[in-house]
């Protein structure tokens, strides 16, 4: 970035109206959480690819995401999975997240890779393995305890392949009871983020299938339950930024698992797909900020923003690194749609006005505004660059192959 490049792009924006201060203490606001997931082997249903210096337990998983923070300034929390992230002392777990100026964000249950949840974990028809997997999500909240977690973040792969299969509405009523038992062993400042899904690994029905079935049980459930939306569990053509102001109204939208997808849960860095649908979702969260309503504004500052990613074939850091840089772009990009002008338009029913108002924050090059946000937060001003030329990717193989996988 030339200073020259900066002061054109601000006077350009100060020439549409927008408070270009103000866009940049917002861009320093953000936060972005990172799974502990996406920095170990992962793959398809055909194959996991290992990769020299993928970390060999949660601790330097922690480790590869404490580099991510250092290089962006964007992510200070990592995710963990259970059991994929078990460890005998979480405490020193948190500890060493902490050593490493990072927390432990969000804890996911993991209620699909045993045996006996074949055919459903908390909406199987067995009432021992029903026990069995809320026993689990009630480990996972004493885990949060123990790491300082705020959000308990859950996606069920329950489901049928075969009409007659199950009966679903016995399923839902399982379902309910156990989030209910759940939500009663959540401490005050806790809260559930119910995800859904319309299919895979399920292909006849699942049994939180998309967010009107996810919202119903949190509306059931309590203020401590909120949906959460990722962005790759839609059928296509599925008008995703709705949703999301939906749900904000409702003051029921807790948080995003940000991926891509081209044709299913492709699990693709967020934006590589379709960078328009990440900006028109920021538009709605951005008009929703200044509602008149404190309740939706709360809402608003509350929204868990957090990477979901499968990194099959890319290398994990690297691509972690992109995923938060494209979402930090487009969040910039929305944060230059002037509102005010989109306002007018939509009073005046001009449909072109409007849309144009909106596109054409789509349309600027955003890159002189976050190289000065880089500079002004301390990091470099290309992380992705930065990284690649700094010690720690030879470093990191003497790992070796074989680290943590799911």
């Amino acid at each position: 970035m030339t200073d020259r490049a900066y002061a054109w792009f601000e006077e350009q924006q100060k020439a549409r109206g927008i408070d270009v201060e103000q866009v940049k203490a917002k861009l320093k606001a953000l936060r972005i959480e990172t799974p502990s997931w996406g920095y170990g082997d992962s793959g398809t249903r055909f194959k996991t690819f290992q990769k020299v210096g993928v970390p060999r337990n949660p601790f330097e998983k922690l480790e590869d995401a404490a580099q991510v923070h250092r290089l962006t300034g964007l992510c200070p929390s990592v995710a963990i999975h259970i059991p994929w992230d078990k460890v005998d002392d979480y405490r020193a777990l948190r500890a060493h997240a902490e050593n490493l100026g990072l927390s432990i964000g969000a804890v996911n249950p993991n209620l699909f890779q045993e045996d006996e949840y074949m055919l459903g974990s908390v909406c199987n028809a067995d009432p021992a393995v029903r026990r069995k997997a809320i026993a689990h999500l009630l480990e996972c909240v004493d885990i949060a305890k123990e790491t300082g977690s705020r959000d308990l973040s859950l996606w069920f792969a329950d489901g049928t392949n075969y009409p007659g299969q199950a009966d679903l509405r016995k399923r839902k009523g399982w379902m309910l009871e156990a989030l209910q038992e759940m939500y009663k062993a959540l401490t005050p400042d806790m809260r559930m983020l119910i995800e859904y899904k319309f299919f895979e690994p399920a292909f006849y029905h699942t049994d939180l299938a998309d967010w009107g079935m996810a919202f119903n049980m949190a509306c059931k459930l309590g203020p401590q339950a909120q949906v959460l939306v990722d962005t790759g569990h839609h059928a296509p053509g599925t008008n995703v930024e709705h949703i999301v102001a939906y749900l904000i109204d409702e003051k029921k939208l807790g948080g995003f698992h940000f991926n891509s997808r081209k044709y299913a849960d492709d699990d693709l860095i967020v934006g590589a797909i379709n960078p328009y649908e990440l900006f028109l979702i920021f538009y709605q969260i951005i008009s929703a900020s200044a509602d008149a309503d404190e309740g939706i504004r709360e809402t608003v500052r509350n929204i868990a923003y957090m990477i979901d990613q499968s990194h099959n074939i890319e290398p994990k850091i690297p691509a972690m690194i992109r995923s938060v840089l494209n979402v930090q772009t487009q969040y910039a990009k929305a944060l230059l749609i002037n509102l005010d002008e989109v306002a007018a338009a939509q009073e005046a029913q001009d449909v072109l006005a409007a849309e144009d108002a909106v596109r054409r924050a789509f349309e600027i090059d955003v890159t002189p505004l976050l190289h000065a946000v880089r500079e002004e937060m301390g990091v470099p001003v290309d992380p992705m660059q930065a990284y690649l030329e700094s010690s720690y990717p030879q470093k990191i193989l003497s790992r070796g192959k074989g680290g943590a996988s799911w």
